[in-house]
């Protein structure tokens, strides 16, 4: 900006200095200002965030139950899972092909789960173990186990012999098996405090009396054809000729077996025996109706034995018994014991 000076010249040399003021060249001019009254500015509002909203508390990771990973999980989730878990059935092996499920509370038992859950919530360190207390009503167990024997319990099965076509056939044995109720409580109870969901019910085999080994020696009377064969298993050792009972003391029909076995035996009046009510016994010797021998059959009275009168053999002539001429009754003697079975058919 610059300042311009301009002299007048005026007369009686009088010298006039006007000073203007200063003019803004173009490119200076400045816009008038304008003064507007003052305004009050408010700060702008400010909005504080709010507390977060409590959420459900979590179990701390890697924490179990029972076993039983609950970790991340809160109480209701875990109690869920635990309890499920709990109530899955359990597996009792009978044998090696059969098995029975059950669930816990068949068995007596019942888990605290609600206690165990406060405690795994309440824990603040990672990976405890919360354990699973489980109890066990003896009473209950033992009913079901008792149940159970009932149904699988087997008693044994001996070797026997039966008749096909007048030959023996044999049938095998088959060992039998009981429940040891008291030792499988027991082992069971503690099973499922343990959280096992498999167990093996434990039982007692129980063998035959009589196996195929004591098979072997087998007697089959023909009493119409007045025929004894003697056989060693299947096969046929020996036929005798023989005599049975008279028509009205016929030789039964049945299967028997060997109930007793004497030597130079007594032979004694059969009780309530009309044909034979003034009879006294006879001992030993050679007037002895029994002979030499005496192998009697579990039909009352009934026997194999000797005669002293060979001419009644192939004839019905005795009281029911089967006789033998005394030297073949002395050899089958030595071969039968007691329990040989005997088979009298009426062929």
């Amino acid at each position: 900006m610059r300042r311009l000076a301009t002299v007048l010249v005026l007369p009686c040399s009088v010298a006039l200095f006007i000073v203007l003021a200063p003019v803004a060249s173009a490119d200076e001019t400045t816009p008038p200002t304008t003064t507007a009254p003052p305004t009050t500015t408010e700060p702008p509002a400010t909005t504080e965030p709010l507390p977060p909203l409590p959420g459900p508390k979590l179990i701390q990771p890697g924490v179990t139950i029972g076993g039983m990973l609950v970790g991340g999980l809160t109480g209701p989730e875990a109690r869920t899972l635990v309890e499920q878990r709990f109530e899955k059935p359990i597996t009792l092996r009978i044998a090696s092909s059969r098995t029975l499920r059950v669930k816990p509370q068949e068995l007596g038992a019942a888990a605290y789960v609600g206690k165990a859950v406060k405690l795994a919530v309440r824990v603040r360190r990672e990976g405890f173990q919360v354990p699973l207390k489980v109890d066990v009503a003896n009473g209950k167990l033992t009913r079901f186990l008792s149940k159970v024997g009932k149904q699988t319990d087997r008693e044994p099965v001996d070797a026997r012999l039966t008749l096909r076509n007048f030959t023996p056939v044999a049938h095998p044995s088959s060992p039998g098996r009981r429940l040891m109720q008291a030792v499988a409580a027991r082992r069971l109870s503690l099973a499922v405090r343990k959280h096992e969901r498999a167990f093996e019910l434990p039982y007692q085999e129980l063998q035959p009396e009589v196996t195929e080994r004591d098979l072997g020696h087998v007697i089959v009377i023909k009493r119409d054809s007045k025929t004894l064969l003697y056989y060693v298993g299947t096969k046929l050792e020996r036929s005798f000729r023989i005599a049975t009972g008279q028509s009205s003391y016929p030789t039964p029909i049945g299967d028997f077996e060997i109930v007793t076995m004497q030597r130079n035996p007594w032979w004694y009046p059969p009780q309530g025996s009309d044909w034979a009510a003034d009879a006294k016994p006879i001992p030993p010797g050679p007037g002895n109706p029994l002979g030499t021998r005496w192998m009697g059959i579990s039909s009352p009275y009934v026997g194999i034995h000797g005669t002293p009168d060979a001419a009644s053999i192939g004839y019905s002539a005795s009281h029911g018994c089967i006789r033998m001429l005394i030297p073949q009754v002395e050899w089958l003697f030595e071969r039968v014991d007691v329990g040989t079975p005997v088979f009298i058919v009426g062929a």
